[in-house]
């Protein structure tokens, strides 16, 4: 009897980078004693106090819920929700009186409505979306799902650590010859840690508005920052001052996932300075209904919070975030000075290029399913394996062009800072013993 036919698009789908060792891992007969898991940005920290507070009290007389009745909210989300994520723009010195927020559920629905929104027909190469590689690998499989096309530049992780930008000519050829409909930057940067500053993003905002693209910044780690006399950076810190004609044209993404740790939450957020722009988002997403009422009521307390409060939190999360990625850094290098690791700058992630180490052929994907399924190490007395996300499905790599993200990896600051600090041993263990069966 014959089977039904699958889509040629399921057929063709695998795993996200961020989620294959994980899932490998879960296939595993024999398990080590103990596994760490750095391969997805799961945040394990506690989220802010107003919104545990909410969290823990949903049957308080104020909540919504305290009759046990859960509606549907406005398609846009509720009001207060809304003014969550404009409180805290405005708290970080930003003016919110011209910004239009959708609330989603998490950042991940609204790089799918914003994808829809600025490229062209599913199905075609018109207006694509143009990125910056390596890049965050959900705007690629979004861009794959909803049938859009996308471009990118790309930086080069050099031998000190730095990832480098293209000249600003480059980048214009790549524009002049595919016409992109936006482009998009994280200026605190996943997967590379890399932190823009504001000369950066006003130079690229005017080739935004020379040809006439929507500005798009994924800011889900704003405030998190590593630099000494470092500034916070924004979309929303771009104005017609700036670059004449940037306004009405800047899309940001948000999420209560990094910053306000709160990644099952499932709560974002477009943004935007145009009218007819989330007009438009919002109608599109009338089809989803809504995002989840129980997350927007508990990110909601955010809209009642003072900038004292926000920015004592933000200094504590930086601190906390800063010196743990720079000690698992400075011991990477320790461990193996020929390894290539990322200046720890921005954001929660550190990427590391084995390039220097590895003989040739040396395919991260296959390293990370080798320590899932079956590579441990002796930590102190513990059998012990490690979870990383190889960068491979960062990079928009057209099949059989060298990818090099073949020798990289993004491990994430998700784990309690001792089991982090227990990373860079495993790492440099695993690759030998991954090497010497090659």
């Amino acid at each position: 009897m014959s089977k039904p036919v699958l889509s040629k698009h399921f057929e063709s789908r695998t795993p996200s980078d961020v989620r294959l060792s994980q899932m490998k891992y879960a296939e595993r007969k024999v398990k080590p004693e103990a596994v760490i898991n750095v391969g997805i940005g799961n945040v394990s920290l506690p989220t802010n106090p107003a919104m545990q507070k909410r969290m823990f009290n949903l049957d308080a007389p104020e909540s919504p819920f305290n009759k046990g009745v859960i509606r549907y909210t406005a398609t846009g989300g509720f009001d207060e929700t809304q003014q969550a994520f404009k409180n805290i723009l405005a708290c970080e010195g930003f003016d919110t009186s011209k910004l239009y927020v959708t609330v989603t559920d998490g950042g991940s629905t609204g790089m799918e409505l914003l994808i829809m929104g600025v490229c062209g027909p599913a199905g075609t190469s018109e207006s694509p979306l143009m990125m910056i590689d390596p890049a965050y690998t959900n705007y690629i499989s979004f861009a794959e799902r909803v049938g859009r096309k996308t471009v990118t530049v790309k930086r080069h992780l050099n031998e000190d650590g730095k990832f480098s930008l293209p000249e600003l000519d480059k980048i214009e050829e790549v524009i002049k010859a595919n016409k992109p409909g936006a482009l998009l930057v994280i200026p605190y940067d996943n997967p590379t840690g890399q932190l823009y500053d504001k000369e950066t993003l006003k130079s690229l905002a005017e080739l935004c508005v020379k040809y006439n693209m929507w500005m798009v910044s994924d800011e889900a780690y704003r405030e998190l920052y590593y630099v000494e006399g470092g500034e916070l950076v924004s979309i929303w810190g771009i104005t017609d001052k700036d670059v004449p004609g940037i306004e009405g044209r800047r899309i940001s993404i948000e999420t209560a996932s990094k910053v306000w740790n709160a990644c099952g939450l499932r709560i974002g957020a477009v943004i935007t300075d145009s009218p007819e722009f989330n007009n438009r988002c919002t109608a599109e997403y009338t089809a989803n209904l809504c995002a989840n009422a129980i997350g927007q009521y508990i990110f909601g307390a955010l809209a009642h919070e003072s900038k004292e409060d926000l920015t004592a939190w933000f200094k504590e999360l930086r601190t906390y975030y800063g010196d743990l990625i720079k000690k698992v850094s400075s011991n990477l290098k320790e461990l193996e000075p020929e390894l290539i690791v990322s200046s720890p700058d921005a954001s929660l992630y550190t990427v590391i290029d084995v390039r220097n180490v590895v003989k040739p052929g040396f395919d991260a994907i296959e390293f990370c399913l080798y320590c899932a399924g079956e590579g441990s190490v002796d930590l102190d007395g513990v059998e012990t394996t490690l979870l990383v996300a190889p960068l491979k499905g960062f990079y928009d790599i057209p099949k059989g062009e060298n990818n090099p993200g073949s020798t990289q990896f993004r491990i994430s600051y998700v784990e309690t800072p001792e089991n982090m600090l227990k990373v860079p041993r495993l790492f440099v263990e695993l690759v030998k013993q991954y090497e010497a069966r090659r």
